[in-house]
């Protein structure tokens, strides 16, 4: 098992708040982990490059790392006790922090903080990471600009919001932007934004704002795009109906491990709305409402790589259509263990194309040269580089 050495004593505590973390301190300064979990006061985890690893730290005794729990909560607005023994919670700097206590956890307190980068990922760094290629990012840049429907999907941590946060750099800055998030993750650059945050209920049950209130909410602030961080709920319903009434171009990602497991989770999601739906009348809103999903996957070396591009393209009876236009190729292992792969095209030519050369959307090279304009006479004319 890989162990984390311990830092030098000395080393400055985190700055997160300006608060006190005890022996967290400096796993919340090294800014090479990206997750710290406690999972007991001798059980401190965390995860560097995507592989998980225990650290030497220890809580000196479950007093302590109570404590510092109590601490965030304190700080954050929150309280955590017996009569509400978890807390879900977004510090000051974009951390996202959850904690659970007993009676709920039986092996003693947890922690779990998944930090906020300060220096997000762009295109390009993903791209270097080998995420995807120059031109599986060409054509998703050219959905986002020709304001497609774009879902990501994906498990636990393999890299959703990264990728969203990404795909959302693709809007133009004179768009205007409503994000809606259980704990705002999204660092958008456009100046035209406006970010929303659910909010949770208090001890008697009260004052509780549901995702789902945002969305509503949002559709009467008069956005452009629309980007949900996660769809876990009957927002979906909501989602599909915004998409469907002219607020083309949103965003959101859900949890789900291949594509087709994407669309029969969002009908999951549908049902729990509440409204009585019939299953064909659901289907129907998604293959009108979504036009790209975007699979990220979490490989068994720790790498985060998107290894679905796929279409909807529409219903055959009962069943939506879909169509694969980049596909992760797995090729076989390096020296240092890591998965060699490439995210290639499938060569089937992408329906999007379509609409995204009659919206005279600029391409980069590497998409023009993949899929030219077939209504210009001699292929190239009409892209714009």
């Amino acid at each position: 098992m890989p162990v984390l050495e311990r830092r030098p004593a000395g080393a400055e505590l985190s700055s997160l708040a300006g608060h006190e973390y005890g022996v967290l301190g400096p796993l919340l300064d090294d800014p090479s982990l990206s997750e710290v979990m406690v999972n007991g006061i001798d059980q401190v985890w965390v995860e560097r490059d995507g592989k998980l690893m225990q650290s030497e730290i220890a809580f000196p005794s479950e007093e302590e790392l109570l404590r510092v729990i109590r601490e965030i909560a304190s700080f954050v607005g929150r309280r955590i006790d017996e009569d509400s023994p978890m807390l879900d919670a977004r510090l000051p700097d974009g951390s996202r922090v959850n904690a659970i206590i007993p009676p709920l956890a039986i092996d003693g307190p947890s922690l779990t903080i998944r930090k906020f980068s300060h220096d997000p990922y762009t295109v390009e760094d993903l791209i270097r990471f080998g995420t995807l290629t120059a031109e599986a990012a060409g054509f998703l840049q050219a959905c986002v600009a020709a304001r497609l429907n774009i879902l990501v999907a994906g498990g636990t941590g393999s890299g959703k919001t990264t990728t969203l946060n990404v795909l959302s750099s693709f809007i133009a800055d004179g768009e205007r932007i409503v994000t809606i998030e259980d704990a705002a993750e999204l660092q958008l650059r456009q100046r035209h934004k406006v970010r929303l945050e659910s909010r949770p209920a208090r001890i008697d049950g009260s004052g509780r704002v549901a995702i789902r209130d945002l969305v509503v909410n949002a559709l009467r602030m008069r956005p452009d795009r629309i980007i949900i961080g996660e769809c876990r709920s009957g927002e979906a319903l909501d989602m599909l109906q915004a998409m469907n009434t002219g607020h083309d171009g949103s965003l959101t990602t859900i949890h789900a491990n291949t594509p087709r497991d994407t669309l029969a989770r969002l009908e999951t999601l549908v049902l729990m709305s509440g409204v009585d739906l019939p299953q064909r009348a659901i289907r129907e809103q998604i293959a009108s409402a979504i036009h790209v999903i975007v699979q990220q996957s979490r490989l068994r070396d720790g790498s985060r790589r998107i290894t679905n591009i796929t279409e909807i393209l529409g219903r055959e009876g009962d069943t939506i259509t879909l169509q694969d236009v980049f596909l992760f190729e797995e090729q076989g292992m390096d020296g240092q263990g890591r998965i060699v792969g490439r995210l290639a095209p499938t060569g089937i030519r992408p329906s999007a194309m379509a609409k995204i050369y009659s919206r005279k959307v600029p391409l980069n090279p590497a998409l023009a040269a993949l899929y030219p304009d077939r209504k210009a006479p001699d292929f190239t004319v009409g892209v714009r580089r």
